[in-house]
């Protein structure tokens, strides 16, 4: 069936699926397209008014969805955001750790702003680290015991300002390589359980984008122009299915990458 009657082909009939940072940008992009495609979506994000919006817009279509308020940067409100999942719909297949927090907890932000190494705030840094790294893992061990007995798809996100070491992103660039070394170190160590654990370093036009951008101006078109299909993809149009691929049988026999969704700005 088509989108426009808010169901696809059922890849993901069955599956229940846990989407962080789904209130918004990828997040929401994954959770709607997940849920079109057959599984129960639970969307997890600190706003609950947020996540109820897309809660809203994924019932619309005739699809299934719940919204549980949850700070990825406290370990206690993933596992409870995991039990209650189960609580709701069963054990958990899928799950995308896609949430990422910038800027202190006091003073949350966007976006990152370019700061130079040196300059670098210990209460920035703690806190993107606790909201990427620490929380991506938080949330594999509080689904692992489930995969465990039954296998399953982990969807770690990392990013090309990690990989190229983009000036003054410190923080974020170093969260966002110890989450690709977290998810090659499960990929080794759960495949014997059937979970394969990969990374998707996506680029594509979101809020977060949008913020980036307008603190870098010159920096992020200069990154557009290094597209070779030439445009910015959209995260639910372009992001969408694949992520759908990577988290039914196309994962099956793939685990410990890192998949470059970025118009080619990046090759390996």
């Amino acid at each position: 069936m088509g989108q426009s009657d808010g169901k696809l082909d059922g890849k993901l009939e069955g599956k229940v699926a846990i989407v962080t940072g789904a209130g918004r940008g990828i997040g929401k992009a994954i959770a709607k397209v997940y849920a079109r495609e057959g599984a129960k979506v639970v969307l997890a994000s600190r706003t609950q008014a947020n996540i109820d919006k897309v809660v809203d817009e994924i019932k619309a279509e005739g699809n299934v969805a719940l919204g549980i308020a949850t700070d990825v940067g406290k370990k206690a409100d993933i596992f409870s955001m995991v039990a209650k999942t189960v609580e709701a719909f069963g054990p958990v297949d899928i799950l995308v750790n896609n949430a990422q927090g910038f800027g202190t907890e006091k003073n949350p932000r966007a976006s990152t702003i370019p700061t130079p190494l040196e300059d670098t705030d210990d209460e920035e840094w703690d806190y993107t680290f606790r909201t990427g790294a620490s929380a991506t893992l938080w949330g594999m061990q509080a689904v692992f015991p489930y995969m465990k007995e039954r296998g399953g798809r982990i969807i770690n996100f990392s990013s090309g300002s990690g990989l190229e070491g983009f000036p003054g992103n410190t923080c974020y660039n170093a969260t966002k390589e110890a989450i690709r070394a977290l998810t090659r170190t499960a990929a080794r160590e759960w495949g014997k359980y059937g979970i394969s654990v990969n990374t998707v370093n996506p680029s594509l036009k979101t809020e977060a984008w949008d913020n980036w951008a307008a603190n870098n101006t010159e920096f992020v078109e200069g990154l557009k122009e290094k597209m070779p299909l030439g445009f910015l993809g959209d995260a639910e149009e372009h992001g969408g299915p694949w992520l759908v691929w990577l988290a039914s049988t196309g994962g099956d026999y793939i685990t410990g990458m890192t998949f470059f969704l970025n118009g080619g700005r990046y090759m390996n």
